[in-house]
């Protein structure tokens, strides 16, 4: 008797499946399967599964659809058009496709997308033949067929993990690959893999970062496009930035100016003399202080007068009160002349009380900032940048814990960073503030160029008293001043004289103002203009 059931398994096991071009002949034990595979000209692999039930019972299995694959990956598989003839039912969700059977033979259709790689020229297709049933299976056969004969074929049966080949994995002369395995116990599996010659068939198989906190950071195309993005948009950057600090260490040669419109002085775009510093160096010091100050005397703010005794000195005396045409700049300096309802004051009271160009910086820098001249972008930088790193590094935890993709994060990260220190390197001088600093360039040349005999003597006045904090602001007031003074008749200070009602030389002018700038600096006698 065991001599005829052996010989009756034999046969089985020697047979080939009748349908092994399309459909799979009926399995001749229980507990087995007969399977044809086919892989089409799109990729799509279709599965046929003749499988026997004991009768009185019922066997399930259970396919995941994101299965472990290296560097963090997963391996997505989609099943679709599943069909079932027989006592069953098939159930798909997104990862894992259920099929329970009951007693009898059913037959179980479906096609698989995702079963064809790409690698080394080679077309892979790999599926599990069977896996994840929760009853035995005393023998399972398969056939292969794919648009070219195979080069080689795996075939692997037993635990996940085992390495143990299969009973039988053949490729026959017709092409028709063919695999066999007995006794395979609840939850083994047999695995298959052919090798077809590459460009068989499209490659589908689909890859996506596994749903662990290192698989959040993979890189995946979209993520790569992103980091592409992120650096043509920091190269751009980069050329960008060089090219601004070119244009602000090398503004270009002056513009023509000229001091006098018709019969009065015009300043190039209406600057101040207190901002010619800011404007040429990015910083004010006490020159530009003593010139705001001259500038207000000028303009008949203040009288200035000598005090008669053995040591020259001079008296700042309130003639008008500061009004709307004073910005808020000039209002301060008034301010810390003659606070109050204070009508004059002392230079050496001023020195004594310690009062410099850093208390009132402030409105000086915020003058130029409001005439857009400079820019505070570059000292925001900085705290925006810190502030978008922070928003990265929750976006990246956020994104990690997630739906993945947390590199996204790490770009904004890196963009935060990007942003803190280029700052450092950023000219805070404005495209306008550049053609400023080219026509007060021009202004010290009309300076330097402007000999006072050739000034009809009717503009005189005008043209020394107004252009005076300007050249004081550019370093050139003792060549301005000395030029008026070789006159024979030079033309008079209207807002200097001196207590006693004396005559006053033009050159006095030039005292006057280097005391002036030492009050605020007692180590600075004035500031010599140097090109950037």
């Amino acid at each position: 008797m065991k001599i005829c059931l052996l010989a009756g398994l034999l046969l089985v096991l020697g047979a080939a499946p009748a349908g092994a071009q399309g459909e799979p002949q009926l399995p001749a034990l229980p507990n087995s399967a007969e399977i044809s595979l086919k892989v089409e000209r799109d990729g799509a692999l279709t599965v046929v599964e003749a499988v026997s039930v004991p009768s009185e019972a019922t066997m399930t299995r259970r396919i995941p659809l994101r299965t472990a694959a290296p560097r963090d990956r997963d391996r997505i598989i989609g099943i679709r058009d599943v069909a079932i003839e027989g006592a069953g039912n098939a159930e798909l969700t997104d990862d894992e496709f259920t099929v329970k059977l009951k007693g009898g033979t059913s037959i179980v259709r479906y096609t698989v997308d995702g079963a064809v790689a790409e690698a080394d020229g080679l077309t892979r297709v790999s599926w599990q033949l069977a896996g994840g049933w929760d009853a035995r299976l005393e023998l399972v056969r398969a056939s292969f067929a794919a648009p070219a004969i195979p080069n080689a074929v795996t075939c692997y049966a037993g635990p996940e993990t085992s390495r143990a080949h299969c009973a039988t994995a053949q490729i026959a002369h017709s092409g028709l690959t063919r695999f066999s395995q007995q006794n395979l116990a609840p939850g083994q599996r047999m695995e298959i893999s052919v090798e077809l010659p590459g460009g068989t068939v499209p490659a589908n198989a689909r890859l996506e970062p596994s749903k662990t906190f290192a698989g959040a950071f993979v890189l995946t195309a979209p993520v790569g496009w992103a980091w592409g993005g992120f650096a043509l948009v920091l190269i751009a950057a980069a050329v960008g930035l060089a090219l601004l600090r070119r244009r602000d260490r090398h503004p270009g040669d002056a513009l023509p100016v000229r001091l006098l419109t018709g019969k009065a002085f015009s300043s190039p775009d209406g600057v101040l003399p207190g901002q010619v510093g800011t404007v040429l160096s990015g910083r004010a010091d006490a020159v530009d202080l003593a010139a705001t100050v001259v500038d207000l005397a000028v303009r008949n703010y203040l009288w200035v007068s000598e005090v008669p005794g053995e040591l020259t000195t001079w008296r700042l005396v309130r003639r008008n009160p500061p009004d709307e045409q004073l910005t808020t700049y000039e209002r301060a300096v008034f301010d810390l002349l003659l606070p109050g309802e204070s009508e004059s004051v002392l230079l050496s009271e001023i020195q004594s009380a310690r009062i410099g160009v850093e208390s009132v910086r402030g409105a000086l820098d915020d003058s130029v900032v409001e005439r857009r001249w400079y820019s505070r972008l570059p000292g925001r930088l900085p705290r925006a940048g810190l502030r978008i790193c922070l928003y990265g590094l929750f976006l990246t935890v956020l994104l990690a814990l997630t739906v993945g993709y947390a590199q996204l994060g790490l770009i904004v990260i890196a963009t935060g960073a990007v942003l803190a220190v280029a700052a450092r390197w950023l000219p805070v001088r404005t495209g306008a503030g550049v053609v400023l600093h080219r026509r007060l360039l021009g202004v010290r040349e009309a300076l330097l160029a402007t000999k006072a005999a050739d000034v009809p003597k009717l503009e005189r006045e005008v043209l020394l008293s107004r252009a005076l904090p300007y050249a004081l602001a550019l370093g050139e007031q003792e060549r301005w001043v000395a030029g008026f003074a070789e006159l024979k008749g030079p033309p008079k200070i209207y807002w200097y004289g001196k207590e006693d009602d004396g005559e006053v030389p033009i050159a006095r002018v030039s005292d006057f103002t280097a005391a002036l700038v030492g009050t605020f600096a007692a180590t600075r006698q004035g500031r010599a203009w140097r090109p950037e």
